[in-house]
């Protein structure tokens, strides 16, 4: 188990090397820059960009230098937690991130954490009452969270919330706590307006979970072993959960690898359609402007985070699981 993290840590180094080669090469690929937009930018508004002063920002930033330079002068700014600047907002990537980062992190992780409490419950009933009136049911109300997007249901909330109670859902707090420092009452304004997101986000990934621990624990309550078990007499619940449930658990484990970047990126869409003051707007407004030292961040922050998460869920899917084995053993 050492050995083989310590050769996947190993791994990792020329991975991240690779992927930041292949993110600058992206962000770097559309003709011009974000000071050729910002210029074109202001001339179709009728206004006059400041030259020197963009040019000045080109010289400081390396923007005048050869290509090869450019991608050695972001990655060493990040080897040393330096992010870059974000020419759009015209501060530090750190600094424009702020209060989103964590904001994002308590969004996505509180849709983690209700969607396995529902889905777990749910899959493991229509599993064991298959073909019931309940399974049928419960399997119709999934199919319809699976068909619905979650920018459309979000679309749809507003609405009736509109027209029904003449109240706006969109934000993560009472607009009167926008870009404000944290205090009891913003925190607790958050957590009033939390539930409508977790909600709308979490639709789609629940009925999706529902239906994959169904078909996994299905498989598993056939295999002959649960069989021998039930001969035995063995209690259905006792039965249920010393294996078959554990080893149905396995594909949970293997999505921690996409489960850590959508912690970061959420429900980009849905976001902008609810107004959330998260991350996703802010990466897609950075790519659509260019904005290079914010989108790239962003960019090689998700891979970091996805190398690390597969690492996870291989090592766990080997502690759950003790027919998978991280290394392979000589044949005699």
């Amino acid at each position: 188990m050492i050995r083989y993290i310590l050769w996947r840590l190993a791994v990792m180094v020329p991975t991240l090397i690779l992927i930041s080669m292949l993110v600058f090469t992206i962000i770097k690929l559309p003709p011009g820059d974000y000071f050729e937009s910002y210029v074109q930018e202001m001339r179709a508004l009728g206004e006059t960009a400041d030259l020197q002063e963009i040019e000045e920002m080109k010289a400081r930033y390396g923007f005048d230098k050869p290509v090869p330079v450019q991608y050695l002068h972001w990655v060493g700014g990040m080897l040393h937690g330096d992010f870059g600047y974000s020419f759009e907002y015209r501060m530090p990537v750190s600094e424009v991130v702020g209060d989103r980062m964590w904001l994002t992190v308590l969004v996505s992780m509180a849709t983690i954490i209700v969607t396995w409490v529902i889905a777990f419950p749910i899959g493991i009933y229509s599993a064991t009452h298959q073909y019931s009136w309940g399974d049928y049911g419960l399997t119709f109300v999934g199919l319809l969270g699976l068909a619905i997007p979650n920018f459309l249901l979000a679309l749809i909330m507003m609405y009736f919330a509109n027209i029904w109670f003449g109240i706006s859902i969109g934000h993560l707090m009472d607009r009167a706590y926008l870009n404000q420092p944290m205090s009891w009452d913003k925190a607790k304004s958050i957590l009033e307006h939390l539930w409508i997101p977790v909600l709308i986000i979490g639709t789609g990934g629940t009925a999706g979970m529902v239906r994959r621990l169904r078909s996994n624990l299905l498989d598993e309550l056939e295999k002959p072993y649960v069989v021998t078990a039930r001969a035995k007499g063995l209690a259905p619940g006792r039965v249920l959960m010393k294996y078959p449930l554990r080893m149905a658990l396995n594909f949970f484990i293997s999505d921690i690898g996409s489960i850590l970047p959508q912690v970061v990126s959420g429900a980009e869409i849905t976001a902008i359609v609810l107004s959330l003051e998260t991350t996703g707007p802010l990466l897609i407004r950075a790519l659509q402007g260019q904005d290079m030292y914010l989108a790239g961040s962003f960019l090689m922050f998700l891979a970091f985070l996805t190398v690390i998460g597969v690492l996870i869920s291989d090592i766990a899917l080997a502690l759950l699981d003790p027919r998978i084995r991280l290394e392979g053993r000589a044949a005699k």
